[in-house]
């Protein structure tokens, strides 16, 4: 675990000290966060009237809705990341079965051609046994 990190941060024009085992850019960009949220809700119109206290209330609102959101979002991103990774493992499987048919059915080619070189083979020694024969009997009616 990494040591505690102290760093003082401007957050709505307040200088705070944040500490904890993130490093200072981290925590500087947390601040950051914060103080968009709070800009983004002094430029309406609408939230200028509110009480201080609502506002605060309204930005807190307004940073745990983005984390839910973000949450949703990863939470999916992993849902289908395993979905993916299935998927995957799937194809590679089928890719696995197929390799295998091939190379079966590659034998069985090798096998089925040597059976037919083979069978050809026959085939002219036959061939040539009966032209012999036939030979042999025009020969011998002579």
């Amino acid at each position: 675990m990494s040591a505690k990190t102290s760093a003082e941060v401007v957050i709505d024009g307040k200088v705070y000290t944040l500490s904890g085992y993130e490093g200072e850019e981290y925590l500087q960009k947390v601040a950051a966060y914060i103080n968009s949220k709070i800009n983004e809700f002094e430029a309406m119109d609408s939230m200028k009237h509110l009480p201080a206290n609502m506002k605060s209330t309204l930005i807190q609102l307004n940073i745990a809705d983005d984390y839910f959101k973000a949450k949703a979002q990863v939470e999916k991103l992993e849902r289908d990341m395993e979905l993916k990774d299935r998927e995957l493992y799937d194809l590679k499987h089928d890719l696995i079965s197929n390799q295998i048919k091939t190379e079966g059915a590659d034998e069985r080619i090798r096998e089925l051609e040597a059976e037919n070189r083979e069978l050809l083979l026959n085939k002219a020694r036959l061939e040539a046994t009966l032209e012999d024969a036939l030979l042999e009997g025009i020969g011998s009616k002579k």
